[in-house]
C-alpha cells in the first residue's frame, strides 16, 4: 500500500516535523508514505475573487499530484471515527487500491476542481486547524488506523 499525502506549502515549524517524521517511521511497517508539497500562492488582496483565484492556481499544481484513490479534507467532508476510517482503508485495500492520496489544501482550502476530482472528501471536526497542524493529525491517523487494522492496544 502507498499512502501519499498531498498539501500546499512547506513545513517551517521544527515540532510538527519532528512529530510527522515519528508517525512516518511508525507507518514504514504498513506501507509506503509520502508527503508532497506544493507551492502555496501568495494571496496579498484578501477579497473573494483572489482567494478564489488562490485555491486555483494551488488547485492546478495538487491536480497535477493526484493519484489513486483521493480523499480530499475538507470543512465540508464527512466525518468518521478512527474506526471508520480504519474501516475505510481496510476496505480500499481489499478491493485492490494500492495508493490512496490525501490531499491537504492551503489557507483558503481546497479549489472546487480539486475536490471534484477526490473520489472522498473528509473532516476532521468543525473546528478550523492550520494546514501545517493538520498533516500531523492526519499521519497519526493514518498511523492510528492501522493499529487497528492490527488489534493493537494503541488505539483505546
Amino acid at each position: 500500500m502507498n499512502i501519499r499525502i498531498v498539501c500546499v506549502g512547506k513545513l517551517k515549524e521544527n515540532y510538527l516535523k519532528e512529530g510527522i517524521d515519528e508517525y512516518l517511521k511508525r507507518l514504514s511497517r504498513f506501507c509506503k508514505t509520502e508527503i508532497i508539497e506544493v507551492n502555496e500562492e501568495l494571496c496579498t488582496d484578501m477579497s473573494c475573487q483572489n482567494i478564489l483565484r488562490t485555491k486555483q492556481a494551488e488547485g492546478e499544481r495538487i491536480l497535477q499530484k493526484l493519484k489513486g484513490y483521493c480523499i480530499s479534507l475538507d470543512l465540508k467532508g464527512k466525518m468518521l471515527t478512527s474506526e471508520e476510517l480504519s474501516k475505510k482503508l481496510t476496505s480500499l485495500k481489499t478491493e485492490g487500491v494500492s495508493t490512496i492520496t490525501f490531499v491537504i489544501g492551503g489557507s483558503y482550502g481546497l479549489s472546487q476542481n480539486v475536490l471534484d476530482n477526490c473520489q472522498m472528501s473528509l473532516c476532521f471536526g468543525k473546528i478550523t486547524y492550520p494546514h501545517q497542524l493538520i498533516r500531523l493529525v492526519l499521519t497519526e491517523q493514518i498511523y492510528r488506523c492501522f493499529m487497528i487494522e492490527e488489534g493493537s492496544s494503541y488505539h483505546k
